[in-house]
């Protein structure tokens, strides 16, 4: 892949770069459009999905975003089979689809895989994603602003 330098606009003017580069690896959704307002709750530009095939800008950091499914898992683990050693070692945020625990398969393979990431963030089950039309309609619930900040605190120590 080839990188680029990316830099957008915060809403006062002044040039900000891309710190987060999501890449969801199991298709796009309303859980990854509110992680990604969830790591840029002011709208400064400092998270964004990349587009299919988008090459991950220079300087940011890669984050995959997986559900906390066994076939979440297994694509996880097919995208850094075939990831490049140039890049970062991209982080993961697993997005819990039910208010229980992963099963065993799913915690097991994100396990044996932690070694190739640069750490693994986890965003508990939010029951308002499958009411909501939009992110910005989902950032308006506390459960969800709440989980933002914890996001935001995992990927800090990362």
């Amino acid at each position: 892949m080839i990188t680029q330098t990316v830099a957008s606009s915060a809403p006062g003017g002044s040039p900000v770069a891309l710190r987060y580069a999501l890449i969801p690896v199991h298709g796009y959704g309303i859980a990854g459009a509110t992680v990604a307002q969830m790591l840029d709750p002011d709208g400064a530009g400092t998270a964004r999905q990349l587009l299919p095939g988008e090459a991950v800008p220079y300087g940011a950091l890669p984050v995959l975003l997986a559900e906390t499914t066994v076939y979440g898992a297994v694509c996880v683990e097919q995208m850094l089979r075939g990831w490049t050693e140039g890049l970062p070692r991209p982080a993961l945020v697993l997005i819990s689809d039910a208010p229980a625990r992963p099963v065993p398969a799913a915690r097991y393979r994100v396990r044996a895989l932690e070694a190739r990431l640069a750490g693994v963030a986890r965003v508990p089950y939010l029951p308002v994603l499958r009411t909501v039309e939009s992110a910005d309609e989902a950032m308006e619930h506390k459960d969800v602003r709440a989980a933002a900040e914890g996001l935001r605190r995992q990927m800090e120590g990362m």
